[in-house]
C-alpha cells in the first residue's frame, strides 16, 4: 500500500475523525491547565447547592502496622510506603459525602499549601525516572535493538502481536514495567518487521491495561480487594465462609488468555490494515534511525549479547539471593511470603530497571558501544532530557488529581451511578451487566481499583447476596468493567508518556492518535469479555477453587 493510500485509510471512518479532531485540541499541559480550573469553579459551584450523597462505605480500620507493599491501582502507581496494615481490617460504615468548595477559606489554603507535596506525592514521576534509568542504558547502548532483531529472528512473524499483547496482559501484576518498558518495544519490534510501529504501540498499550485485573498470577491488590469483600460479607451475613484471594483465580486466567486472542485478532485484522504501512518519514528530524549491523559489527553484538547475558545472569543471581533464601531482606519480615505483600514486589520495578541496566552494561562493553562510566552517565541524562516535557505536564496532572479528590465530585458522581443502577428493579443478569458498564462510566474519573470498589462494593454486594448471587460473582463483573476503559480515558497518567512514545515514530501523533487506536479495543474488549461472563454465569462454571455462580 503506497503512503498516500495509508492515508486515505488511516484518516476515513469515524476513526479518522476522531484521530483529526483529537490531534487539533490543543497540548494537553493546556487541557489539564482548563481541568484544574474547571475543578475549582465547578466545586465551588456544586458546595454552594449543597450537593451531597450519603452511603455506606468500606473503610480501613487501624489494627496494627507493617510494611504496606503495593498501591493496588490500574493507574496510579504509588512509591508511598508509609506503616500501615499489608492487608488491612474494613468497617462498613454510612457516610454523608459532601462537595468541597476550592474557592472557599479552606480551598484556598488548600491549593496554595499543598502544590508542592501534591506533586511530591505522585509516585509516577518518580517510577518514570527510576525505570529509565536502566531501560536508557540498554537503549543507548545498542541492547534493544539487537534483542528484538533476535527475538524477531527466533520467534515466527505472526505471533509477534500475541506475545507482546500477552506479555502485557501478564505485566500487570508490576503494572509501571509494562507500561514504560513493553510499550517502547512493541514499537520497535513492530518496525524492525516492517509493520507500522504506532500499531505495536497500540498493540502493547491494549495488552497492558485493558484487561488490567486479571493476570495468570495472584497480585496484591487481589489480597486487598478480597479483604473489603469479606468485611462487607460479614455485615450482610455473619456466618457466611469469607473468600480467598484465588475466588476469581480461574476466570481471571482465562479471562487473560482469551482477551489476548481477542486484542491479537482485532490488532492483525483492523488495526494494522487501518493504520496502514509506516512511511518513516513521519519521525521527526532528530528521532534516532535505526540501524542494521553487518560484517564486523555483527561480531560486535554477538559479543556484546553474550556479556549482556552473563551480567544478566549474574544480577538474577544477587536477586534470588536476596529473595528465596529463608530470612532474606526482600521477602515479608513477618510472614515470610514473595508474591504477595513483600518488598521484592514493591522494588519489582527498581529490580527490573537494575537488571536492564546490567545488561545494558554488559551488552555496551561487549561491543564496544559504552566505554567508559562517562558514556553511561551520558546515556542517562539522555533519556532523562527527552523527558522534561513530560515531567512538568506530570506536575499538572498532579494538582488536577489532588484538586478533584479534595472536592469529593468523584466520590459523589459515583455513589450516585451506583445507587441508580442498584434501585433498578431487573433480573440477576441484567444488572450484573448494567453492574458492568455502571464501572466502565465510572472508570473514566476514576481508573483505580481500589477506590471505585471501596465506593460501590457496600451497595452491591448486599444488593447480589440478597438475590442469591454470591460475591465472587460481583467481583468478577467488576474485573471485566474496570479495564477496558483505562487505554481511553485522559486520566490514566501514562498517557502523555504513550503519546512520546508516538511522537518518535510520526511527529504529528497526538492523544487523538492514540484514542482514536484505542477506542475499538475498549468497545470490542468490552462487549466479548461481557459475553464471556455471561457464558460464564449461565454454564455455572466456578470462578476459583470453592467459588460457586451462586450463593450454597
Amino acid at each position: 500500500m503506497s503512503t498516500t493510500a495509508a492515508e486515505e485509510t488511516s484518516s476515513g471512518g469515524f476513526l479518522g475523525w476522531i484521530e483529526r479532531v483529537g490531534n487539533k485540541v490543543p497540548h494537553p499541559a493546556i487541557i489539564f491547565l482548563a481541568l484544574i480550573v474547571g475543578v475549582i469553579v465547578l466545586s465551588a459551584v456544586l458546595a454552594w447547592a449543597d450537593v451531597s450523597v450519603t452511603t455506606e462505605v468500606a473503610e480501613a480500620e487501624e489494627t496494627g502496622v507493617s510494611q504496606d507493599y503495593d498501591a493496588g491501582g490500574s493507574s496510579y502507581p504509588s512509591l508511598d510506603h508509609e506503616p500501615e496494615q499489608a492487608i488491612p481490617e474494613y468497617d462498613v460504615r454510612t457516610e454523608t459525602i459532601e462537595v468541597e468548595s476550592l474557592l472557599n477559606g479552606d480551598g484556598i489554603r488548600y491549593m496554595f499549601t499543598t502544590a508542592v507535596q501534591n506533586f511530591n506525592d505522585f509516585g509516577v514521576v518518580a517510577v518514570i525516572l527510576v525505570a529509565m534509568i536502566g531501560v536508557g542504558v540498554a537503549e543507548e547502548a545498542g541492547l534493544i535493538a539487537a534483542l528484538i532483531r533476535k527475538m524477531v529472528q527466533v520467534a515466527p512473524a505472526g505471533a509477534i502481536t500475541f506475545i507482546i499483547v500477552l506479555l502485557g496482559g501478564i505485566s500487570s501484576v508490576a503494572s509501571d514495567a509494562g507500561y514504560l518498558v513493553l510499550i517502547p518495544l512493541g514499537a520497535a519490534a513492530f518496525a524492525s518487521l516492517g509493520r507500522n510501529p504506532l500499531v505495536g504501540i497500540a498493540a502493547a498499550y491494549a495488552g497492558v491495561s485493558a484487561s488490567f485485573f486479571v493476570n495468570i498470577l495472584i497480585t496484591p491488590a487481589d489480597g486487598i480487594i478480597t479483604e473489603v469483600t469479606n468485611e462487607i460479607v460479614a455485615g450482610v451475613a455473619p456466618g457466611a465462609e469469607p473468600l480467598n484471594v484465588t475466588n476469581n483465580f480461574y476466570f481471571a486466567i482465562v479471562s487473560t488468555l482469551f482477551t489476548a486472542a481477542v486484542m491479537t485478532i482485532l490488532t492483525e485484522r483492523y488495526i494494522e490494515p487501518r493504520a496502514g504501512r509506516w512511511d518513516p518519514a513521519e519521525r521527526p528530524a532528530d528521532a534516532p534511525v535505526d540501524h542494521v549491523p553487518a560484517g564486523d559489527e555483527l561480531a560486535h553484538e554477538s559479543r556484546g549479547l553474550r556479556l549482556s547475558g552473563i551480567y544478566t545472569l549474574v544480577a538474577v543471581a544477587i536477586i534470588c539471593a536476596l529473595t528465596f533464601i529463608p530470612g532474606a531482606p526482600l521477602r515479608n519480615p513477618e510472614t515470610g511470603e514473595i508474591f504477595g505483600n513483600s518488598p521484592f514486589m514493591s522494588s519489582l520495578l527498581l529490580i527490573i530497571s537494575m537488571l536492564f541496566l546490567a545488561a545494558g552494561l554488559g551488552y555496551g562493553r561487549g561491543s564496544g558501544s559504552l566505554t567508559g562510566s562517562t558514556n553511561v552517565i551520558n546515556a542517562i541524562v539522555k533519556t532523562f532530557n527527552g523527558l522534561g516535557g513530560l515531567i512538568f505536564l506530570m506536575l499538572l496532572i498532579a494538582q488536577f488529581i489532588a484538586f478533584f479528590n479534595y472536592s469529593n465530585i468523584s466520590n459523589v458522581v459515583a455513589t450516585q451511578l451506583a445507587d441508580l443502577l442498584g434501585s433498578a428493579d431487573i433480573g440477576a443478569l441484567p444488572l450484573l451487566i448494567g453492574f458492568i458498564l455502571l464501572v466502565v462510566v465510572i472508570d473514566m474519573i476514576m481508573p483505580g481499583v481500589i477506590p471505585k470498589w471501596a465506593i460501590i462494593a457496600p451497595i452491591f454486594i448486599p444488593l447480589f447476596y440478597n438475590l442469591g448471587i454470591a460475591p465472587q460473582t460481583v467481583l468478577a463483573a467488576y474485573r471485566v468493567g474496570d479495564g477496558p476503559v483505562n487505554v481511553i480515558t485522559p486520566l490514566m497518567v501514562y498517557l502523555p508518556f504513550i503519546i512520546l512514545v508516538c511522537q518518535r515514530y510520526r511527529a504529528s501523533a497526538g492523544m487523538g492518535t492514540v484514542i482514536s487506536m484505542m477506542l475499538p479495543y475498549t468497545v470490542v474488549v468490552l462487549v466479548s469479555w461481557t459475553l464471556l461472563f455471561t457464558g460464564w454465569y449461565l454454564l455455572e462454571i466456578p470462578w476459583g477453587p470453592g467459588s460457586p455462580v451462586q450463593l450454597e
